[in-house]
């Protein structure tokens, strides 16, 4: 097997553990933005493959390597897709998702619709060194619940409730939520386009 370093372009710890497992089993070591002590690019872009395709691009250039950058969020329907490209930042400075997760539930309410179905979307770039970016795209249907539910996972995990199941994903072990998850699904589509797989 052919072994290859890539770029994460992310700070996230909790996406770079996600992404690192996945893609190991095919050869590839996977370095973080902040190993590299990589600034993070402002996200000026309007669309989450915008902002995906920055990052990549920016980390590409900066270390000459193969990067990889997602651009994801939860979209809620009745919020006309809010937080969206902005979910990360709804979270404030520094980021408290806890106050984020609260501030979706505020909304709805506000709202007054029964409507709570969401989606967590995700948009991969993958820049490589004299090449077009490639895009890769995952989405997972749900619905917000409240209270939060589970400790585990990230973000707004523990009020997202994929469609067909009972459990949110912050309450979902790992490998569970492999299975379902909008980054998950992102990745299978890129490693099958990488590694044919």
């Amino acid at each position: 097997m052919v072994r290859e370093t890539w770029v994460l372009a992310s700070h996230n710890a909790g996406k770079i553990k996600e992404m690192e497992q996945i893609l190991a089993p095919f050869g590839v070591t996977l370095k973080s933005a902040a190993d590299l002590d990589l600034p993070e690019p402002e996200e000026t872009e309007t669309t989450f493959r915008g902002n995906a395709a920055l990052k990549a691009r920016a980390a590409c250039e900066a270390t000459g390597l193969p990067c990889v950058a997602d651009d994801s969020g939860l979209a809620v329907d009745a919020l006309g897709g809010d937080p969206g490209i902005y979910s990360a930042r709804w979270a404030g400075e520094p980021r408290d998702f806890q106050r984020a997760m609260q501030r979706v539930d505020t909304e709805l309410s506000r709202a007054g619709v029964p409507d709570r179905t969401a989606r967590f979307v995700c948009t991969i770039a993958l820049a490589r060194p004299g090449s077009e970016v490639r895009f890769f795209e995952g989405e997972v249907v749900g619905e917000i619940v409240w209270p939060p539910r589970g400790a585990g996972g990230f973000g707004y995990d523990p009020i997202f409730q994929p469609l067909g199941h009972d459990i949110t994903f912050g309450e979902m072990s790992a490998d569970g939520k492999r299975q379902l998850s909008h980054r998950a699904r992102a990745l299978d589509a890129m490693i099958a386009a990488e590694f044919g797989s």
